[in-house]
């Protein structure tokens, strides 16, 4: 998608612009139309372009189906499925078979229920899970580790780890937690530790404890209770790490804020009316890209949106075969805000099931799902087959655009993650009970690349390319650091530019936990060689900011992202 050639008049141009200034001086004035410089620099607008995107068939069987995913710091996909779903495509390696519980005679399964996807070499690795995943949750540790919690029946109380090195597999400890966690959400907090939130039937959290160690009790949470309907729309529930150390934790069609180290309900929010947005109901859900400042001392805003889901009564309707409509409505609310209220606008078409990505660039991509029903075997009709691209600081009624379709339906237990050179990979699709290939949506297995605009042909001169190797590896909270990167704009300058950190999620129903996405503070600006740019940068302040882990690195021109580097934050 990208070019390398540089036209030859930006490149005469650079060359008499280097022979009139020093080399690795900050860039203040404009060398293409001088008399520019006389005045303050004008924010120029953002790259535009009406390509609507492009699909990419990138290989015809995962031969696991991706009912949960996750992208690593070794450019790895983990992509996994229930181990109760019926025999994979994947054969565990010989003699390596894991012990079925579901084996009324002892039997054993040989077929892998989790895969390792190396997506630049596109290569599968089986790996071998034990206890059941089925609607389970998971994020990433500090160190990179994926911690995975939670599942059905013998995987309903478990903790798994998984170290992605060559020959890492699944370490799993079956009774780790204090109750069954299924389709609860596990959120990563300000130390690096988690919280586990909810689940069918279990109204209350827990911190996931210590390798090998049992949690004994868990904290009562009786909003859990409150929001249950006689369908649940509860399950799943969105939980956001604030921007004050604080848990936002929406169910159904409420919200509170908590505290969780005084296990204190802090605020509840207004209600968001009209329907249900949580598990079968299934809407999406983000926290906006936070933007970080350097010179202030003011609370750091945090606001969440939600799009989506389905009426109360959608599920049970859809269990008799009557379909209707998802909602279409997008609604934001600034969490940080003591009197916060949701401001709502319209989405183009229906949609419920979706996956919601943070882009590299700050704008918010909506894609998978479907136009009638809800979540669960055969409870949705219509698939959805165009995304949405949402910019979140346009105006009002402005924000949306409509995006080339695909023509593979993802359905029930599709997934969906950013990759480093910032297309998309789109997996999964299951809305049945098995593996199932002759149902009106199938099981699928294909595996997709979707282009965002920003991947237009014609942006690629714009895009900016980091120089690998004299990126940092690290970077401590607080800390200032130089980036390198190749781009041939002329006469750019510093307001042109976002540096963006994203933390990659967990994606499984249509929520991407641990999703998180940081406009850095920059600061000096300066052309260092024959377009090469060097860009001062400063980390996030702290953990309750942006909790430790590995993140992507971005350099965004204009809403142009270039391919991103991984960075631990410490």
């Amino acid at each position: 998608m990208e070019t390398t050639t540089t036209p030859l008049l930006h490149v005469l141009v650079l060359v008499l612009f280097l022979l009139d200034s020093a080399v690795a001086q900050p860039i203040l004035f404009d060398p293409i139309n001088p008399l520019l410089n006389a005045g303050p620099v004008q924010k120029k607008p953002n790259y535009e372009t009406s390509f609507t995107g492009n699909w990419e068939l990138v290989r015809n069987s995962s031969d696991v189906s991706a009912m949960h995913l996750a992208i690593t710091k070794e450019n790895k996909a983990i992509l996994f499925d229930a181990t109760n779903s019926g025999p994979s495509l994947l054969p565990l390696p010989a003699g390596n078979c894991r012990p079925d519980p579901t084996s009324k005679t002892n039997g054993e399964d040989c077929w892998a229920h989790a895969a390792e996807y190396d997506f630049v070499a596109d290569q599968l690795r089986p790996l071998k899970v034990l206890t059941n995943t089925w609607c389970s949750s998971g994020g990433f540790a500090a160190d990179g580790t994926l911690v995975q919690s939670g599942g059905f029946h013998e995987g309903a109380t478990a903790v798994r780890y998984l170290n992605t090195c060559p020959t890492c597999d699944w370490i799993e400890y079956p009774t780790a937690l204090s109750v069954n966690r299924w389709y609860a959400t596990q959120q990563i907090l300000p130390d690096g530790s988690f919280i586990v939130v909810g689940g069918r039937r279990e109204f209350s959290y827990e911190f996931i404890p210590a390798p090998g160690q049992s949690n004994p009790s868990n904290y009562k949470l009786p909003f859990l209770i409150e929001t249950t309907d006689d369908v649940e729309n509860n399950l799943y529930p969105f939980v956001h790490l604030s921007t004050d150390g604080n848990l936002f934790i929406f169910a159904n069609n409420r919200s509170i804020l908590l505290d969780p180290r005084t296990h204190t309900i802090l605020r509840e929010f207004p209600p968001l009316k009209d329907g249900s947005h949580n598990y079968p109901a299934s809407a999406s859900s983000a926290l906006l890209p936070i933007r970080l400042r350097s010179s202030t001392t003011a609370p750091i805003p945090a606001e969440v949106i939600i799009c989506g889901g389905a009426s109360h009564t959608s599920a049970a309707l859809a269990a008799e075969k009557m379909f209707i409509p998802a909602l279409r409505r997008c609604s934001r609310l600034t969490i940080t805000k003591p009197s916060a209220t949701w401001h709502t606008e319209v989405m183009p078409t229906p949609r419920v099931m979706a996956d919601m990505l943070l882009l590299p660039n700050a704008d918010v991509l909506i894609i998978n799902g479907a136009s009638k029903g809800t979540s669960g075997w055969g409870w949705a009709v219509s698939p959805n087959l165009e995304p949405l691209l949402y910019r979140p600081s346009s105006r009002r009624n402005q924000r949306f655009m409509t995006l080339a379709p695909t023509t593979i339906p993802r359905m029930y237990h599709s997934t969906s993650a950013v990759l480093p050179d910032t297309s998309i990979l789109v997996a999964g699709s299951n809305p049945n009970s098995r593996y199932n290939y002759t149902a009106e949506y199938p099981t699928e297995f294909r595996l997709e690349r979707f282009y965002p605009p920003y991947l237009d042909p014609e942006l690629a001169i714009h895009r900016p390319r980091i120089v690998k190797e004299l990126a940092p590896s690290s970077v401590t909270y607080g800390a200032s650091f130089q980036l390198v990167f190749d781009v041939a704009d002329l006469g750019l300058e510093l307001a042109d530019l976002k540096v963006t950190m994203y933390a990659p999620p967990f994606t499984t129903h249509g929520i991407s936990m641990n999703q998180r996405l940081l406009i850095l503070s920059t600061a000096e600006l300066s052309l260092v060689a024959l377009g090469r740019w060097t860009v001062a940068v400063t980390a996030p302040p702290s953990g309750v900011v942006a909790p430790p882990g590995y993140y992507l690195l971005f350099v965004v021109n204009r809403a142009v992202p270039g391919a991103g580097v991984w960075v631990q934050l410490q």
